[in-house]
């Protein structure tokens, strides 16, 4: 008797035990799987390199709640940007936060819900501007093309891109001063505006003032294939000279804030009145002027945002 019921226990504690785990394991499957913007970038190899600045940052919790719009570059992105895995990890932590909150606005927006428009101004959430255009050529923002639209996420959308953005660091003066590659055309820029009272009210309002411009920036190596091939020549430009030189600048300016992918081919008035003519090929974008005649200045660094316009590096000299 006794046998018999030690085995009716047992069977009873087995059944108890079966149910319970079917019980446990149902439990888990109505578990949600969390899917939030963060836990899309650690499962996606394609965001190794974004993954450890977000975790550098500090920005994992923040990406996991809100209702966010992230425009994210992937690996490739990244190196195309100039940026490898060891240059994210010897940024400074406050920095690599800025440049991560640029990619993200505070709201949910699909590729189907942005106008279709140029550089529609958006807010970030490092506080600065950022510009969304949306175009025959698909939606991108300050130049960086969105690469695969509208990856859900339970806390907003992931927008893919082909750049990393970085926000602006001042106006377009001050980006031409910070980049140790422009300093001939900086001291071309403060010729004019020292020797010609006129020209140089005109030349400071576009560098410095609200109204937005796009700059075409010739490196120092441009101007050293010129007779402007030195800063002491720049800096004693006079008389015929100093009108040749304030009209080359001129002839790199328009109107307008212009990314690479708000530009078309065709012929363009710039702040000098000089027409420039502008070519989107599968190299990327070039620009000439008459005085170039069919030697073309490349575009080699597109799209550097201030906070009056948007600078693009050309190594050449465009001649009015």
């Amino acid at each position: 008797m006794k046998t018999k019921q030690i085995v009716m226990k047992a069977r009873l504690v087995a059944t108890m035990a079966m149910l319970l785990g079917l019980v446990v394991t149902g439990c888990k499957k109505d578990e949600p799987v969390s899917n939030t913007v963060t836990d899309i970038v650690l499962a996606n190899n394609d965001f190794t390199i974004l993954r450890a600045a977000v975790t550098r940052a500090g920005l994992a919790d923040a990406l996991r709640g809100g209702t966010l719009t992230v425009f994210a570059p992937n690996d490739a992105a990244f190196t195309a940007s100039g940026l490898d895995l060891a240059t994210v990890n010897s940024l400074d932590v406050n920095t690599l936060k800025a440049v991560l909150q640029y990619h993200v606005l505070g709201s949910t927006i699909n590729a189907s819900a942005i106008a279709t428009a140029n550089n529609t101004e958006v807010t970030t959430l490092s506080g600065a501007k950022a510009f969304v255009t949306k175009n025959a050529a698909g939606v991108s923002i300050n130049g960086a093309q969105v690469i695969s639209a509208d990856v859900p996420a339970d806390n907003g959308v992931i927008h893919v891109i082909n750049r990393v953005i970085l926000p602006p660091a001042g106006t377009l003066l001050q980006v031409a001063q910070g980049n140790a590659n422009l300093t001939f055309l900086v001291a071309a820029l403060n010729r004019v505006i020292q020797a010609n009272p006129t020209v140089g009210a005109t030349v400071t309002a576009v560098l410095t003032g609200s109204s937005p411009y796009t700059v075409f920036a010739p490196t120092n190596a441009a101007f050293q294939a010129t007779p402007f091939n030195s800063i002491a020549t720049i800096n004693a430009a006079t008389g015929t000279n100093l009108t040749t030189l304030t009209n080359v600048l001129l002839a790199h300016v328009v109107g307008g804030r212009v990314f690479s992918t708000n530009l078309s081919s065709g012929t363009v008035t710039t702040a000098g009145t000089a027409p420039i003519t502008v070519t989107i090929g599968t190299t990327g974008v070039q620009v000439r002027g008459t005085g170039n005649g069919t030697t073309n200045a490349n575009v080699t660094q597109a799209n550097v945002v201030a906070t009056n316009g948007v600078v693009h590096v050309v190594d050449r000299v465009i001649l009015p």
